[in-house]
């Protein structure tokens, strides 16, 4: 054998070497990459039940709201007939103040009679 033959050789040598190799690197890299696909197809599934739950989820709580909505609507008319109120019996108030204490009195005495009329009905 001459040098350019066994050059030949050695290189033909190497050559399948890294052959062997890279085909080894490709199946390991195919199994890595199936494995991986199999991974990302159980993610995405449990991904989209998760978006369902979320969506029904927020279609109850959108409901909710939506009772809740009118329930903070009454609290609020209920707070203005409240305020509205407030301001008579202020106003009422006012306007004893500048009366003399017989009528006060005459007047405290008719008032205490109306609200003792109302609570009785109230209580029945």
């Amino acid at each position: 054998m001459t040098i350019g033959e066994l050059s030949i050789l050695i290189f033909a040598l190497a050559f399948l070497l890294l052959v062997v190799f890279i085909g080894i690197f490709l199946l390991r890299l195919t199994r890595s990459v199936s494995i991986l696909t199999t991974d990302i197809d159980t993610i995405a599934r449990s991904s989209n039940e998760v978006l369902a739950n979320t969506n029904i989820l927020l279609d109850d709580v959108n409901d909710k709201m939506a009772t809740l909505d009118v329930t903070v609507q009454t609290a609020a008319d209920l707070s203005q007939t409240v305020s509205d109120l407030n301001g008579s019996v202020r106003k009422a108030s006012n306007n004893l103040a500048g009366m003399g204490t017989i009528s006060k009195a005459g007047a405290t005495l008719a008032l205490s009679k109306v609200f003792g009329l109302f609570s009785k009905k109230n209580k029945k």
